[in-house]
Protein backbone atom coordinates (compact mmCIF):
# COMPACT_ATOMS: atom_id res chain seq x y z
CA UNK A 1 0.00 0.00 0.00
CA UNK A 2 3.01 2.37 0.21
CA UNK A 3 5.77 3.15 -1.71
CA UNK A 4 7.95 5.97 -1.52
CA UNK A 5 5.98 6.93 1.29
CA UNK A 6 2.50 7.51 -1.01
CA UNK A 7 -0.68 5.67 -0.79
CA UNK A 8 -0.46 3.37 -3.78
CA UNK A 9 -3.05 1.44 -5.82
CA UNK A 10 -5.09 2.01 -8.95
CA UNK A 11 -8.72 1.13 -7.08
CA UNK A 12 -11.19 3.27 -7.73
CA UNK A 13 -11.33 3.57 -3.76
CA UNK A 14 -8.04 4.88 -3.43
CA UNK A 15 -7.98 7.19 -6.54
CA UNK A 16 -10.38 8.98 -4.82
CA UNK A 17 -9.12 8.75 -1.17
CA UNK A 18 -6.01 10.44 -3.31
CA UNK A 19 -7.78 13.18 -4.24
CA UNK A 20 -10.11 13.80 -0.71
CA UNK A 21 -6.23 13.78 0.80
CA UNK A 22 -5.19 16.19 -1.58
CA UNK A 23 -7.68 18.49 -1.18
CA UNK A 24 -7.84 18.16 2.75
CA UNK A 25 -4.01 18.95 3.04
CA UNK A 26 -4.32 22.66 2.03
CA UNK A 27 -6.16 23.60 5.34
CA UNK A 28 -5.44 22.73 8.72
CA UNK A 29 -8.51 21.19 9.54
CA UNK A 30 -9.32 18.95 11.64
CA UNK A 31 -9.63 15.20 10.32
CA UNK A 32 -11.09 12.11 11.45
CA UNK A 33 -9.93 8.79 9.75
CA UNK A 34 -11.98 5.72 9.85
CA UNK A 35 -11.53 2.21 8.63
CA UNK A 36 -10.84 -0.84 9.94
CA UNK A 37 -7.46 -2.03 11.98
CA UNK A 38 -4.69 -2.88 9.31
CA UNK A 39 -5.90 -1.17 6.53
CA UNK A 40 -3.72 2.03 6.77
CA UNK A 41 -5.30 4.98 8.93
CA UNK A 42 -1.70 5.84 10.08
CA UNK A 43 -0.69 5.89 6.50
CA UNK A 44 -3.40 8.35 5.34
CA UNK A 45 -2.40 10.67 8.08
CA UNK A 46 1.13 10.34 7.29
CA UNK A 47 0.25 11.80 3.77
CA UNK A 48 -2.53 14.50 4.77
CA UNK A 49 1.01 15.79 6.88
CA UNK A 50 3.64 15.46 4.11
CA UNK A 51 1.33 17.04 1.46
CA UNK A 52 0.38 20.08 3.94
CA UNK A 53 1.88 23.38 4.68
CA UNK A 54 3.33 21.97 8.41
CA UNK A 55 5.31 19.03 6.04
CA UNK A 56 9.04 20.44 7.29
CA UNK A 57 7.67 20.05 10.90
CA UNK A 58 7.29 16.94 13.01
CA UNK A 59 4.49 14.23 12.01
CA UNK A 60 4.54 12.94 16.26
CA UNK A 61 1.84 9.26 16.22
CA UNK A 62 0.19 8.61 19.91
CA UNK A 63 -1.70 5.05 20.02
CA UNK A 64 -4.46 6.02 22.43
CA UNK A 65 -4.84 2.62 23.09
CA UNK A 66 -1.75 1.27 24.08
CA UNK A 67 -1.42 3.32 27.48
CA UNK A 68 -3.58 3.26 30.40
CA UNK A 69 -4.93 6.59 31.32
CA UNK A 70 -2.44 8.02 33.62
CA UNK A 71 0.38 7.47 31.17
CA UNK A 72 -1.42 8.24 28.30
CA UNK A 73 -2.23 11.77 29.75
CA UNK A 74 2.09 12.21 30.64
CA UNK A 75 2.38 11.15 26.96
CA UNK A 76 0.34 13.90 25.20
CA UNK A 77 0.61 16.77 27.93
CA UNK A 78 3.87 15.72 29.57
CA UNK A 79 5.06 15.52 33.33
CA UNK A 80 6.85 17.32 36.22
CA UNK A 81 9.68 16.16 37.86
CA UNK A 82 7.95 14.19 41.21
CA UNK A 83 4.45 13.77 39.94
CA UNK A 84 4.01 10.51 40.11
CA UNK A 85 6.96 7.59 40.88
CA UNK A 86 9.34 7.11 38.09
CA UNK A 87 9.36 10.64 37.45
CA UNK A 88 12.62 11.89 37.64
CA UNK A 89 12.61 14.92 35.12
CA UNK A 90 10.38 17.41 33.54
CA UNK A 91 9.38 15.37 30.27
CA UNK A 92 7.29 17.32 27.41
CA UNK A 93 4.45 15.90 26.26
CA UNK A 94 3.79 14.81 22.50
CA UNK A 95 1.88 17.65 21.70
CA UNK A 96 4.50 19.71 22.81
CA UNK A 97 6.64 18.07 20.08
CA UNK A 98 4.26 18.22 18.00
CA UNK A 99 4.10 22.24 18.09
CA UNK A 100 3.59 23.58 14.30
CA UNK A 101 3.06 19.71 13.27
CA UNK A 102 0.70 17.20 13.23
CA UNK A 103 -0.26 14.95 16.33
CA UNK A 104 -1.50 11.50 14.90
CA UNK A 105 -4.06 10.61 17.46
CA UNK A 106 -4.72 6.51 16.56
CA UNK A 107 -7.81 4.51 18.45
CA UNK A 108 -9.41 8.02 19.75
CA UNK A 109 -12.23 5.85 20.79
CA UNK A 110 -9.92 3.95 23.00
CA UNK A 111 -9.51 7.08 25.57
CA UNK A 112 -11.65 6.90 28.71
CA UNK A 113 -14.09 9.60 29.29
CA UNK A 114 -11.94 11.73 31.77
CA UNK A 115 -8.89 11.82 28.70
CA UNK A 116 -11.95 12.58 26.30
CA UNK A 117 -12.38 15.53 28.53
CA UNK A 118 -8.57 16.21 28.61
CA UNK A 119 -8.34 16.07 25.27
CA UNK A 120 -11.34 18.60 24.34
CA UNK A 121 -10.43 21.31 26.76
CA UNK A 122 -6.83 21.38 24.86
CA UNK A 123 -8.39 21.77 21.45
CA UNK A 124 -10.75 24.57 22.56
CA UNK A 125 -7.67 26.10 23.93
CA UNK A 126 -4.62 24.85 22.67
CA UNK A 127 -3.36 24.82 26.58
CA UNK A 128 -1.03 22.51 27.82
CA UNK A 129 -0.93 21.56 31.52
CA UNK A 130 1.21 18.74 32.55
CA UNK A 131 1.10 16.56 34.86
CA UNK A 132 1.69 17.32 38.71
CA UNK A 133 1.69 21.21 37.34
CA UNK A 134 -0.73 23.64 38.79
CA UNK A 135 -0.30 26.07 35.84
CA UNK A 136 -0.67 26.45 32.46
CA UNK A 137 2.88 25.50 30.68
CA UNK A 138 1.88 27.07 27.36
CA UNK A 139 0.32 26.38 24.20
CA UNK A 140 0.60 24.38 21.11
CA UNK A 141 -0.19 24.83 17.88
CA UNK A 142 -0.78 21.67 16.34
CA UNK A 143 -3.12 19.90 13.74
CA UNK A 144 -4.87 17.14 15.30
CA UNK A 145 -5.72 13.59 13.26
CA UNK A 146 -7.76 11.38 14.64
CA UNK A 147 -8.17 7.46 13.74
CA UNK A 148 -10.56 5.05 15.09
CA UNK A 149 -11.94 1.39 14.12
CA UNK A 150 -14.92 1.94 16.09
CA UNK A 151 -18.30 2.82 15.00
CA UNK A 152 -18.63 6.07 17.34
CA UNK A 153 -22.25 6.64 16.72
CA UNK A 154 -22.51 3.85 18.87
CA UNK A 155 -20.25 5.06 21.67
CA UNK A 156 -21.89 7.81 21.78
CA UNK A 157 -25.04 6.28 22.08
CA UNK A 158 -23.40 4.21 24.66
CA UNK A 159 -22.35 6.99 27.11
CA UNK A 160 -18.23 5.62 25.80
CA UNK A 161 -17.93 8.87 23.75
CA UNK A 162 -18.44 12.34 24.33
CA UNK A 163 -20.70 13.80 21.59
CA UNK A 164 -18.80 17.29 21.67
CA UNK A 165 -15.50 15.48 20.77
CA UNK A 166 -17.16 14.04 18.14
CA UNK A 167 -18.15 17.07 16.68
CA UNK A 168 -14.74 18.40 17.16
CA UNK A 169 -13.18 15.84 15.30
CA UNK A 170 -15.02 15.06 12.45
CA UNK A 171 -14.56 18.38 10.86
CA UNK A 172 -13.49 15.98 8.20
CA UNK A 173 -14.13 12.20 7.65
CA UNK A 174 -12.31 10.31 5.77
CA UNK A 175 -12.92 6.75 5.60
CA UNK A 176 -9.63 3.85 4.61
CA UNK A 177 -11.52 0.92 2.28
CA UNK A 178 -10.92 -2.49 3.90
CA UNK A 179 -8.66 -4.60 1.31
CA UNK A 180 -11.31 -6.69 -0.21
CA UNK A 181 -13.05 -3.85 -1.58
CA UNK A 182 -10.15 -2.98 -3.46
CA UNK A 183 -8.83 -6.47 -4.91
CA UNK A 184 -7.56 -4.49 -7.72
CA UNK A 185 -4.64 -3.34 -5.47
CA UNK A 186 -3.61 -6.67 -4.18
CA UNK A 187 -1.09 -7.51 -6.83
CA UNK A 188 0.37 -4.43 -6.98
CA UNK A 189 0.75 -4.36 -2.86
CA UNK A 190 2.02 -8.09 -2.94
CA UNK A 191 5.05 -7.24 -5.39
CA UNK A 192 5.95 -4.15 -3.09
CA UNK A 193 6.02 -6.31 -0.13
CA UNK A 194 7.91 -8.60 -1.79
CA UNK A 195 10.41 -6.10 -3.32
CA UNK A 196 11.04 -5.26 0.43
CA UNK A 197 11.00 -8.23 2.19
CA UNK A 198 13.23 -10.02 -0.41
CA UNK A 199 15.70 -7.03 -0.04
CA UNK A 200 15.88 -7.40 3.63
CA UNK A 201 16.07 -10.79 3.96
CA UNK A 202 18.84 -13.40 2.57
CA UNK A 203 15.52 -15.18 1.06
CA UNK A 204 16.17 -17.44 -2.27
CA UNK A 205 12.60 -16.16 -3.25
CA UNK A 206 12.50 -14.10 -6.76
CA UNK A 207 8.63 -14.57 -7.42
CA UNK A 208 5.05 -15.27 -6.60
CA UNK A 209 3.57 -17.59 -9.00
CA UNK A 210 0.42 -16.83 -11.07
CA UNK A 211 -1.64 -19.60 -8.70
CA UNK A 212 -0.56 -18.12 -5.33
CA UNK A 213 -1.12 -14.33 -6.55
CA UNK A 214 -4.99 -15.53 -7.29
CA UNK A 215 -5.82 -16.86 -4.12
CA UNK A 216 -4.25 -14.29 -2.26
CA UNK A 217 -6.73 -11.59 -4.53
CA UNK A 218 -9.82 -13.60 -3.10
CA UNK A 219 -8.82 -14.22 0.20
CA UNK A 220 -10.91 -12.02 2.79
CA UNK A 221 -7.69 -9.99 4.05
CA UNK A 222 -9.71 -9.16 7.69
CA UNK A 223 -6.46 -8.03 8.96
CA UNK A 224 -6.55 -5.77 5.65
CA UNK A 225 -3.07 -4.54 4.77
CA UNK A 226 -1.14 -5.40 8.10
CA UNK A 227 -1.89 -9.01 7.08
CA UNK A 228 -1.16 -9.04 3.55
CA UNK A 229 2.38 -7.47 4.59
CA UNK A 230 2.72 -10.62 7.44
CA UNK A 231 2.18 -13.15 5.09
CA UNK A 232 4.07 -11.66 2.36
CA UNK A 233 7.14 -11.64 5.39
CA UNK A 234 6.56 -14.65 6.11
CA UNK A 235 6.84 -16.62 2.83
CA UNK A 236 9.82 -14.64 1.77
CA UNK A 237 11.25 -15.57 5.10
CA UNK A 238 10.49 -19.40 5.44
CA UNK A 239 10.80 -20.01 1.32
CA UNK A 240 12.90 -22.88 0.09
CA UNK A 241 13.18 -21.78 -3.64
CA UNK A 242 12.92 -18.92 -6.12
CA UNK A 243 9.30 -19.51 -6.75
CA UNK A 244 6.34 -19.15 -4.03
CA UNK A 245 3.42 -21.63 -5.11
CA UNK A 246 -0.04 -21.87 -3.68
CA UNK A 247 1.05 -24.73 -1.68
CA UNK A 248 3.67 -22.38 0.21
CA UNK A 249 0.68 -20.28 1.37
CA UNK A 250 -0.56 -20.08 4.98
CA UNK A 251 -3.32 -23.36 4.96
CA UNK A 252 -6.59 -21.29 5.83
CA UNK A 253 -6.14 -19.79 2.52
CA UNK A 254 -4.81 -22.44 0.43
CA UNK A 255 -8.48 -23.41 1.26
CA UNK A 256 -9.82 -20.88 -1.14
CA UNK A 257 -7.86 -21.58 -4.38
CA UNK A 258 -10.15 -21.18 -7.21
CA UNK A 259 -10.65 -24.66 -9.15
CA UNK A 260 -12.66 -24.11 -12.35
CA UNK A 261 -10.25 -20.87 -13.17
CA UNK A 262 -6.91 -22.34 -12.14
CA UNK A 263 -8.14 -25.31 -14.41
CA UNK A 264 -8.64 -23.46 -17.14
CA UNK A 265 -5.82 -21.11 -17.00
CA UNK A 266 -3.17 -24.28 -16.81
CA UNK A 267 -5.16 -25.75 -19.99
CA UNK A 268 -4.70 -22.34 -21.50
CA UNK A 269 -0.62 -23.12 -21.13
CA UNK A 270 -0.65 -26.60 -22.03
CA UNK A 271 -2.50 -25.69 -25.37
CA UNK A 272 -1.38 -22.16 -26.10
CA UNK A 273 2.43 -21.35 -26.24
CA UNK A 274 3.44 -17.47 -25.59
CA UNK A 275 4.12 -17.62 -29.17
CA UNK A 276 0.53 -18.36 -29.78
CA UNK A 277 -1.58 -16.37 -26.94
CA UNK A 278 -1.76 -13.70 -29.51
CA UNK A 279 -4.84 -16.15 -30.97
CA UNK A 280 -6.95 -15.94 -27.70
CA UNK A 281 -9.91 -14.27 -28.53
CA UNK A 282 -10.87 -10.73 -27.29
CA UNK A 283 -13.40 -12.50 -25.13
CA UNK A 284 -11.37 -14.92 -23.40
CA UNK A 285 -9.06 -12.15 -22.44
CA UNK A 286 -11.51 -10.07 -21.05
CA UNK A 287 -12.85 -13.45 -18.76
CA UNK A 288 -8.89 -13.80 -17.96
CA UNK A 289 -8.63 -10.09 -16.87
CA UNK A 290 -11.99 -10.54 -14.83
CA UNK A 291 -11.34 -14.13 -12.76
CA UNK A 292 -7.65 -14.56 -13.06
CA UNK A 293 -6.74 -11.02 -12.06
CA UNK A 294 -9.55 -10.06 -10.36
CA UNK A 295 -10.55 -7.08 -12.66
CA UNK A 296 -13.83 -5.38 -12.05
CA UNK A 297 -16.33 -5.42 -14.61
CA UNK A 298 -16.75 -1.74 -14.40
CA UNK A 299 -13.11 -0.88 -15.26
CA UNK A 300 -11.83 -4.00 -17.45
CA UNK A 301 -15.20 -4.42 -19.97
CA UNK A 302 -17.48 -0.75 -18.97
CA UNK A 303 -14.98 1.13 -20.34
CA UNK A 304 -14.45 -0.82 -23.33
CA UNK A 305 -17.63 -0.68 -24.56
CA UNK A 306 -18.87 2.57 -23.77
CA UNK A 307 -15.80 3.51 -25.98
CA UNK A 308 -16.90 1.15 -28.71
CA UNK A 309 -13.61 -0.43 -28.12
CA UNK A 310 -15.71 -3.71 -28.13
CA UNK A 311 -19.41 -4.33 -28.86
CA UNK A 312 -22.03 -6.00 -27.53
CA UNK A 313 -21.22 -9.73 -29.20
CA UNK A 314 -18.79 -9.62 -26.98
CA UNK A 315 -20.53 -8.58 -23.82
CA UNK A 316 -23.29 -11.12 -24.89
CA UNK A 317 -20.21 -13.87 -25.16
CA UNK A 318 -18.98 -12.51 -21.63
CA UNK A 319 -22.14 -12.33 -19.84
CA UNK A 320 -22.67 -16.08 -21.36
CA UNK A 321 -19.33 -17.54 -19.76
CA UNK A 322 -19.91 -15.69 -15.99
CA UNK A 323 -23.53 -17.53 -16.38
CA UNK A 324 -21.85 -20.90 -17.32
CA UNK A 325 -19.67 -20.60 -14.47
CA UNK A 326 -22.15 -18.92 -11.96
CA UNK A 327 -24.57 -21.45 -13.24
CA UNK A 328 -27.56 -19.26 -14.12
CA UNK A 329 -26.87 -16.93 -10.73
CA UNK A 330 -26.65 -13.16 -11.89
CA UNK A 331 -25.91 -12.32 -8.32
CA UNK A 332 -23.08 -14.56 -8.02
CA UNK A 333 -21.64 -13.41 -11.13
CA UNK A 334 -21.60 -10.02 -10.38
CA UNK A 335 -19.55 -11.47 -7.46
CA UNK A 336 -17.34 -13.32 -9.88
CA UNK A 337 -17.16 -9.97 -11.70
CA UNK A 338 -15.22 -8.42 -8.68
CA UNK A 339 -18.67 -5.87 -8.53
CA UNK A 340 -19.76 -5.25 -4.85
CA UNK A 341 -22.83 -7.04 -3.76
CA UNK A 342 -24.39 -3.69 -3.84
CA UNK A 343 -23.74 -3.21 -8.00
CA UNK A 344 -26.92 -5.83 -8.55
CA UNK A 345 -29.24 -3.96 -10.10
CA UNK A 346 -26.66 -1.35 -11.30
CA UNK A 347 -25.32 -4.46 -13.88
CA UNK A 348 -28.75 -5.74 -14.58
CA UNK A 349 -29.76 -2.05 -16.26
CA UNK A 350 -27.12 -1.58 -17.76
CA UNK A 351 -27.39 -5.39 -19.48
CA UNK A 352 -31.08 -4.35 -20.19
CA UNK A 353 -30.25 -1.20 -21.37
CA UNK A 354 -27.72 -2.64 -23.92
CA UNK A 355 -29.70 -5.75 -24.33
CA UNK A 356 -26.41 -7.87 -23.02
CA UNK A 357 -29.11 -9.28 -20.64
CA UNK A 358 -29.50 -13.53 -21.62
CA UNK A 359 -32.28 -15.69 -19.83
CA UNK A 360 -30.48 -17.32 -17.11
CA UNK A 361 -32.76 -20.41 -16.69
CA UNK A 362 -30.88 -23.05 -19.32
CA UNK A 363 -27.49 -21.94 -17.50
CA UNK A 364 -29.03 -23.64 -14.07
CA UNK A 365 -28.85 -27.53 -15.41
CA UNK A 366 -25.30 -26.45 -16.12
CA UNK A 367 -22.92 -28.92 -14.16
CA UNK A 368 -18.88 -28.83 -14.44
CA UNK A 369 -16.71 -31.64 -14.53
Amino acid sequence: MRSNGQLTGQSVAIRELRQEIERVARSDAKVLVTGESGSGKELVAREIHAQSLRASRAFVPVNCAGLPETLLESELFGHVKGSFTGAYRDKPGKLELAHDGTIFLDEVGEMSLRMQGLLLRFLETGELQKVGSDRIAGRANVRVIAATHRPLGELIAQGLFREDLFYRLNVIHLIVPPLRERRDDIPGMIDYFLRRFVATNRSPVQSISDEAIVVLTQHAWPGNVRELENVIERVVVVGRGPVVNASDLPVEMRQLLPRRPLLVRAAAKEAAPAAARQTTTTVDDLYARLTMNRESFWTAVYPLYMQREITRTHVRDLVQKGLEEARGNYKIMVELFNMDAQDYKKFLNFLRKHQCQLPFKEYRQITHA
